[in-house]
């Protein structure tokens, strides 16, 4: 066995020829440091590389050492065989007791000392070995996790994506209204009407709920989705059911899983309920004040701010100005009083994310 592969046994002892019999026993198949008090115990136990074993006689202040080398975590893996000076089950339970690994009581036979150091040694790679594959394995767990992340996120845009492009709208919608709904959770995190529904993590799963809002609009007719004229009632009426269509896709994909997630129910609630009205004249169930899902709240500023400032086929884009004001005048009726007032409060805020991500021009 080459000398650098060879494990470290620090051995202890205040007596030389106890040290120079231990040594004698052990350095043929092991490093060997020797250590004649338990402070040099301790400084020894610290240098690089550490200790595979500390091979202790108890008089060196056993139950003390054993408690200071396991607290520290640097040496509190560090198996621990002491010597007794004569066979005592009081003294080996309370070694046991305070962490040893092991007690081996002289006189020593030598063959049985170095079985144990062998066992403890091979002990200490196992658990070694089994940290490091549980590491891996954790790794391996959080790698795949990640993947399948991104991989619903992408569908879930694909889907959001190709509702968009039949309204003629961009990817950019999609992202000003993630991020505007964003904002706003933020920003009413502490407020007592929303804080117990908008922690972080919920916070950041609603931003990638958001852009499915509208993905019922997939099943509804291009003569009515790409009118550029006023919808008539019954035009209207086919419109409307995009929020149905929307909630029952999520609840097929919730069927087939056979369980929800925070994801879909966040899905579930924006894409049924974010055409409904603060005063309860919005559809498709005619909600009113907090009957309306939070999520659906903040998507309606959000939506309703966007499609405001954005060109469409029946209308041109209005300042920020006139939507901010479109919308404060819409405050208790179409929209939360509270949701408004975080816009109005945080409007730069949606400046910033209108410019950031535009549509193509």
């Amino acid at each position: 066995m080459n000398a650098k592969t060879k494990p470290v046994i620090l051995i202890a002892d205040k007596s030389a020829e106890n040290l120079v019999r231990l040594n004698a026993l052990l350095q043929d198949h092991y490093q060997t440091r020797l250590a004649d008090d338990g402070a040099a115990v301790l400084r020894l136990a610290q240098q690089l590389p550490r200790p595979d074993l500390v091979l202790a006689d108890v008089g060196l202040g056993g139950s003390q050492l054993c408690q200071q080398l396991k607290a520290n975590p640097d040496t509190a893996a560090i198996p621990l065989i002491f010597l007794l000076g004569r066979d005592d089950d009081e003294q080996r339970a309370r070694m046991m007791c305070d962490g040893a690994a092991d007690v081996v009581a002289r006189p020593l036979v030598p063959e049985v000392l170095q079985a144990r150091v062998a066992c403890q040694l091979e002990l200490k790679q196992a658990r070694e070995l089994l940290s490091n594959q549980g590491r891996h394995l954790e790794q391996l767990v959080a790698e795949r996790t990640r993947e399948l992340s991104e991989l619903a996120d992408a569908a879930a845009w694909a889907l959001a994506s190709l509702a968009e492009q039949r309204h003629g709208k961009t990817d950019g919608h999609l992202c000003r209204v993630q991020h505007y709904v964003q904002a706003l959770a933020r920003y009413l995190q502490a407020h007592p009407r929303f804080a117990p529904e908008l922690s972080d993590a919920n916070i950041a799963v609603l931003f990638k709920a958001a852009p499915l809002h509208d993905i019922g609009k997939v099943a509804v007719p291009d003569a009515i989705l790409m009118k550029p004229a006023p919808l008539t009632p019954e035009e209207f009426e086919v419109m409307k059911q995009h929020t149905v269509l929307g909630k029952a896709v999520i609840d097929r994909v919730i069927q087939r899983l056979g369980a929800s997630t925070p994801f879909l129910r966040f899905a579930q609630e924006i894409t049924y309920s974010h055409q409904e009205r603060y005063d309860g004249s919005g559809y498709p169930q005619g909600l009113a004040g907090d009957a309306i899902p939070i999520s659906a709240r903040l998507l309606a500023v959000s939506d309703v701010y966007d499609a405001l400032i954005s060109k469409r086929v029946y209308k041109p884009a209005f300042t920020h100005e006139t939507a901010i004001e479109l919308i404060r005048q819409g405050s208790g009726e179409h929209f939360d009083p509270d949701v408004v007032d975080a816009m109005l409060a945080i409007e730069e805020q949606f400046m910033d994310i209108a410019a950031r991500f535009p549509d193509p021009s």
